[in-house]
């Protein structure tokens, strides 16, 4: 076995050295040796870095390997990032500013979805050199790997308490990194656009990219790391929620103010932002009771749940817990029923059968008690005007058309075809208040079994609502158009309305998604179409469309002294800007005009 004097000659090879050996029974007790020795600080700074570089790459490759955990590497990485805590002239010192980032990165790395390590880890201390690290000792980088490992290690049962000793201090943390951490990343890093103002910082810039790429590749690699600090401080936060812990320090109104605008989006595919958050607090009675009265986290609910967003089934599951507990129920009704009928039609969503009936039961569970008016329930006539027209739709129409025969049926479809033509005529003639009137008549004689007719309806019917202005009738009719599609959200010109119905509505985030899937859905049927086509031509509207609603989206564009985002990189007088501005606001109105002009569904 190497003496740590033999070690400190030969500090660089050593550890790479000892992974080439072959024989297990060697290579186990010179590791054990040599991350004792590194706990110890008898290695030579200058080979320290490269080493847990080496260390970093395996554990990435080989997460569930525990060779090197059950050698010591973890309680090695804790005594490491204690040092550069403790000993600020040994931080500083050759590149030893690394070292508590890839310590905690190696942590995080052996502790995913491996509990066996995840214990190891506990038992090595490194929850309380990983505390340190989240309570900014460094800076956001560190954060990052910090709330990484922590989040793995409270994921399990066997090694949450030992995270949860430090249960106050951790989730206070956590909702503070969520808030906050887009604008420290953007003002410490992104704001600052010339590289030689980046000196103090570069092995932030080192880290990030590696050494590879320059002023915008570290950039856009920095909007990815500070999408995921968020959403891993969610991730945190997530961990003890499901426990019911702590959810008097999570529940407060401006956390859940915070909460509405935290998504994943195209950083985080995997990761539902706030809205996972938020969907596990509904599953308690107390996060319900304190979600029911956040108008905004409300206003966030119902804009998701109609959406062709991934997670907008999550968005219908908190409204109805929420509609299914008494105590809220009342809160919630009035703001919940205006989108939710919308729904009623859908039949299933990423597994969930059924659940449009799911949605009309909720709804109409106490409509008679409206509907009599002994009790008032609903403040909001819009709302009690909704709910009659869904008892009309799936109670009174239901059983009319139950108890007719199958040629009568068919003369209703047939009149219903009718007076689509009829409403397409007065539409080309620019009538269109006229040919909403028809289609709306020509709703109400299609059978409800004819979903595809039904869906061309109300999407034409949105078209006419966009032209006189009525955007959230618009908005409407497109999501019921989509619920009747097959499957769901697959209708292309509904997404496309629906798109600029959100975008004339400030909703970048439902226009943007809307747009993406009204590009997939082209795409899909053109394959289907033309199978043996291979270039597939984007429509230029879509793109502008996206472009724009990009820049709108973008994860910095509510930090503060941020410019329009062009391109990163841009800078732009407030005079230019204004200009601009403007100029673009007349030209979208225009392409809106234009699209909004062309024919409906045939």
């Amino acid at each position: 076995m190497n003496s740590p004097k033999k070690m400190e000659k030969t500090p660089g090879c050593c550890f790479f050295c000892i992974m080439k050996e072959q024989d297990p029974t060697i290579r186990k007790p010179k590791l054990r040796a040599f991350f004792k020795a590194m706990g110890d600080l008898v290695i030579q700074d200058q080979e320290l870095v490269v080493v847990l570089s080496g260390i970093w790459s395996i554990a990435m490759a080989n997460p569930n390997d525990g060779e090197l955990p059950a050698a010591g590497v973890l309680k090695c990485m804790a005594e490491l990032i204690k040092k550069a805590l403790e000993n600020a002239d040994w931080l500083m010192r050759d590149q030893n500013i690394y070292v508590p980032y890839y310590a905690a990165h190696i942590i995080g790395s052996y502790t995913m979805n491996n509990a066996a390590s995840a214990a190891k880890a506990a038992d090595s201390g490194v929850v309380p050199p990983l505390v340190a690290l989240l309570r900014g000792k460094m800076t956001w980088v560190e954060q990052r790997v910090a709330v990484r490992a922590l989040g793995h290690l409270a994921s399990y049962e066997k090694t949450f308490e030992s995270v949860a000793i430090f249960e106050q201090e951790i989730v206070e943390l956590a909702m503070d990194l969520a808030s906050t951490c887009l604008e420290t990343v953007y003002n410490e890093f992104v704001r600052i656009k010339d590289r030689a103002e980046k000196v103090k910082l570069k092995y932030h810039r080192d880290l990030v990219t590696r050494g590879v790429g320059g002023l915008e590749m570290e950039n856009r690699k920095a909007e990815e790391w500070a999408s995921q600090l968020q959403c891993w401080s969610l991730h945190l936060l997530n961990c003890f929620a499901v426990k019911e812990r702590s959810l008097d320090l999570i529940c407060t109104p401006k956390f859940l103010r915070d909460l509405s605008g935290m998504w994943g989006g195209l950083m985080n595919h995997t990761s539902p932002g706030g809205i996972g958050l938020i969907r596990v607090l509904c599953y308690n009675k107390f996060g319900r009771k304190c979600i029911s009265e956040s108008p905004e986290t409300l206003k966030t609910l119902c804009n998701l749940s109609r959406s062709s967003d991934d997670w907008q089934y999550m968005g219908i599951d908190c409204l109805l817990l929420l509609l299914s507990d008494v105590d809220t129920r009342y809160k919630v009704l009035e703001t919940s029923a205006l989108c939710l009928v919308d729904l009623v039609e859908l039949r299933t969503l990423r597994g969930r059968l059924n659940l449009g009936e799911t949605i009309t039961r909720l709804l109409l569970r106490d409509f008679k008690k409206i509907r009599s008016r002994k009790v008032k329930i609903l403040k909001n006539s819009e709302a009690e005007r909704a709910l009659g027209e869904l008892w009309g739709l799936k109670v009174e129409r239901r059983k009319r058309e139950q108890s007719m025969s199958e040629e009568k049926l068919e003369e209703k479809r047939v009149m219903a075809t009718l007076m689509k033509q009829q409403g397409h005529h007065s539409f080309n003639l620019g009538k269109f208040s006229e040919a909403l009137i028809t289609y709306t008549e020509a709703l109400e004689f299609c059978p409800l079994k004819h979903r595809k007719e039904r869906a061309v309806l109300y999407s034409n019917r949105a078209q006419c609502r966009l032209l006189i202005g009525e955007i959230d009738g618009a908005i409407s009719d497109t999501t019921r158009a989509l619920c009747l599609s097959n499957p769901p959200n697959s209708h292309a010109k509904s997404l496309w309305r629906r798109s600029q119905a959100y975008d004339m509505k400030g909703l970048a985030k439902q226009s943007l998604m809307d747009c993406i899937m009204f590009i997939s859905t082209c795409f899909r049927s053109e394959s289907a179409a033309n199978p043996k086509k291979g270039v597939k031509i984007i429509p230029y509207y879509a793109v502008r469309m996206i472009t724009k609603q990009m820049d709108s989206t973008w994860i910095f564009s509510n930090c503060n002294g941020t410019q329009k985002h062009n391109s990163i990189g841009d800078n732009v007088d407030d005079n230019n800007k204004s200009k601009s501005k403007t100029r673009n606001c007349r030209q979208q109105k225009a392409r809106i005009a234009h699209y909004l002009e062309e024919s409906c569904d045939g």
